[in-house]
């Protein structure tokens, strides 16, 4: 029980760094290896396995949608420090360039070994994300429409 609360706060701290722009924190808690899936054929979709293609993405994530927030809503636990099973409800939300806002819950499955994430799997509702991802686009940013950041 006090295992899984300790994880629980790191997730929690995590998401709160990512939300104050450190993002190199959710990087620096990756494995060697580690794969990181995000579900869709979309500029934010595809799968990685390198801390520098981990960097790109996050750099084209706030690129994008500059201003988007995560709340934890739920982080489930399940395991030993060895191989520790996370699962996390998460609401994304943030302005878009047309006035609009982005709204979507995200739910991420992970693998802990030994206090680093070595898989990382994410699915939200694609429809919500991809009309975000155009109306991106229409403003002038065509990489929201870029193809996958794999490596």
């Amino acid at each position: 029980m006090v295992y899984a609360a300790i994880v629980r706060s790191r997730v929690r701290s995590t998401f709160d760094q990512i939300n104050a722009g450190n993002y190199q924190a959710m990087v620096d808690g990756l494995d060697s290896p580690f794969e990181y899936v995000f579900h869709g054929t979309h500029a934010l979709g595809g799968r990685r396995v390198t801390k520098d293609a981990m960097v790109r993405w996050w750099e084209r994530t706030l690129d994008l949608l500059p201003g988007a927030k995560f709340e934890v809503l739920e982080v489930l636990v399940n395991g030993g420090p060895w191989k520790t099973r996370i699962a996390v409800r998460n609401r994304v939300s943030g302005p878009l360039p047309n006035g609009e806002r982005y709204e979507n819950l995200v739910f991420q499955f992970m693998t802990l070994r030994w206090g680093k994430v070595s898989s990382v799997e994410t699915v939200e509702d694609l429809q919500i994300l991809e009309r975000a991802l155009q109306i991106v686009a229409d403003s002038g940013k065509p990489d929201a429409l870029a193809d996958p950041i794999l490596g």
